[in-house]
This record gives structure tokens, C-alpha cells and sequence, in this order.
């Protein structure tokens, strides 16, 4: 009976002693360690999309009683001058700039030169008030073929790798317009140009996603205003009579609406490590 008691007991107590070197040999690994996106860091691109813009161009002359017309043509002339068109086009370009990543609010300062391709023109006839059936005429034409823009961005983090920001600052195109004037009483004409470059202001939301690699793809919105710009002529003319008392002034604005898609590179920046 001893003797069974003893082999069982030596059992058991090997039992527990294989069983103990198993569990002191067992270890559990560390998490591995995943790269997180970091925003940071200088990044190139290229954008297409779409623009919608509109363009006040105005004509209007003053009354002089040694000028041309008589004092009800003015106003008449002043009012169809007063004109409006619309103008839509493909436009695209390059972009570039750099972020700066805070915890999960990215700050950015972003420039770009595109392609704008507004483009317009209207006319506009009535009849003297004075002197029906003779009437005039006046022909405007509004383009802008580049736009850059310098601009801030704030935004924040709805996940990693998604970015969510607002952006604005300044609008820069060069602004053409081309004015004419023609009447039926006397032959008359009058034209005038603008050619100017225009520093206006431009804001917008747009949305970012990363997708590794440095690459990221975008839609963003703008509004660009550029202001208005003006010129004056002196060369109202009717059979080579000069009336350069008849001051004209002509002027533009440009707006428009700017939605486009994008794909960005970004160099370098460091990467977080995130369990």
C-alpha cells in the first residue's frame, strides 16, 4: 500500500513539474507597432474641374453741351451699357505646398496656377430718344485665361488619414475686356480695352484623403472674386470730329465658382508610430 501511495504521489509531482517549466516558458509578444499618417511635410499636385463665373461689364458716357449727343441720349446709352454674361469652362493646373500637422488639426499654405478659360461677350442696341429711327450700339467682351491663387488652409482630422479643411486668400488673373461703341445718326464709334492684373480674394472648403504612400486625392470648392477694374476713353468720333467732351467709362468684374478634383504628392514628413 505504501509502495502505491509512493508511485502516485511521484506522478503527481511530475505532472505539476512539466506542467510548471511549460507555463515559465510561455511569453506574450508586444503589440506591433503601426505607422500612423502624419500631414506634415511638402507636397506637390495637379488639379481639373470645372469653373462657372459671371461678368458685369459696364459702358457709360456724360452729357456735355459741346459733346455729341443730345442730354435724353445719355441716360439711354448709360442704361444698355449696363450689361451681364456668363461664362463656363474646363480648367486645371498645378499644385503646390506644405501642412503642418498639430495633434489632429492640420495647418496648411497652399498655391496653385490654373487654367481658367472665362470667356464672354454681350451687345446691346436701343434707338435715341431724340432721334428715332437712328439708334446705337454697344459690344462688350470680358476674358481671363489663368488664375493663381496663394492660400491658407485649417482644418482637422476626421480619422487619420481623412482631412476636412476650409481654405482662402488671394485671387490673381489677368483681366481683359474690350469695349465698343457705334451709332446709326452720324457713324459714330467709340472703344476703349482693359488689360489688367487683378489681385482679388478667393475661399472655399474642401476635403482630403490619404491613401498611402504619400499620395492623397481631393475635391475642393471655391469662390474667386476679382474685382472690378476700370478704364476711360476720349476718342468718341463722328466722320473723323473728335468729341473728347463726351468722357466714356468703361469697367469689369469677374466672378466664379470653381469645383475640382485633385491628386497630391507629399515628400517626406515624419511618421508617427501608434500602437
Amino acid at each position: 500500500m505504501k509502495k502505491f501511495l509512493l508511485a502516485v504521489a511521484s506522478l503527481v509531482l511530475g505532472t505539476a513539474s512539466v506542467q510548471a517549466a511549460d507555463l515559465a516558458a510561455r511569453y506574450t509578444k508586444a503589440p506591433v507597432m503601426a505607422p500612423a499618417y502624419d500631414w506634415t511635410g511638402f507636397y506637390v499636385g495637379a488639379n481639373v474641374g470645372g469653373q462657372w463665373g459671371s461678368a458685369d461689364p459696364t459702358t457709360s458716357t456724360v452729357y456735355s453741351p459741346t459733346g455729341y449727343f443730345a442730354t435724353s441720349s445719355v441716360p439711354a446709352i448709360n442704361t444698355v451699357g449696363a450689361q451681364s454674361l456668363n461664362s463656363s469652362s474646363v480648367t486645371g493646373g498645378f499644385t503646390a505646398g506644405y501642412n503642418w500637422q498639430v495633434n489632429h488639426a492640420v495647418l496648411g499654405l497652399e498655391g496653385d496656377i490654373n487654367y481658367l478659360g472665362f470667356k464672354g461677350s454681350v451687345t446691346g442696341s436701343a434707338l435715341y430718344p431724340c432721334c428715332a429711327p437712328t439708334g446705337f450700339t454697344v459690344s462688350s467682351s470680358v476674358s481671363a485665361d489663368w488664375l493663381a491663387t496663394i492660400r491658407g488652409r485649417i482644418g482637422f482630422l476626421a480619422a487619420p488619414t481623412w482631412l476636412l479643411y476650409a481654405t482662402g486668400g488671394a485671387a490673381i488673373a489677368e483681366v481683359k475686356g474690350n469695349f465698343n461703341f457705334t451709332d446709326t445718326f452720324a457713324a459714330a464709334t467709340e472703344s476703349a480695352a482693359i488689360r489688367d492684373t487683378r489681385v482679388g480674394w478667393t475661399a472655399g472648403v474642401g476635403t482630403e484623403y490619404a491613401f498611402g504612400g504619400g499620395w492623397s486625392l481631393k475635391a475642393e470648392y471655391l469662390h474667386v472674386d476679382l474685382g472690378r477694374a476700370s478704364t476711360t476713353s476720349t476718342n468718341l468720333a463722328s466722320f473723323a470730329v473728335a468729341f473728347p467732351s463726351n468722357v466714356y467709362t468703361h469697367s469689369v468684374d469677374i466672378k466664379s465658382d470653381i469645383v475640382r478634383v485633385g491628386v497630391n504628392y507629399k515628400f517626406g514628413g515624419p511618421v508617427v508610430a501608434r500602437y
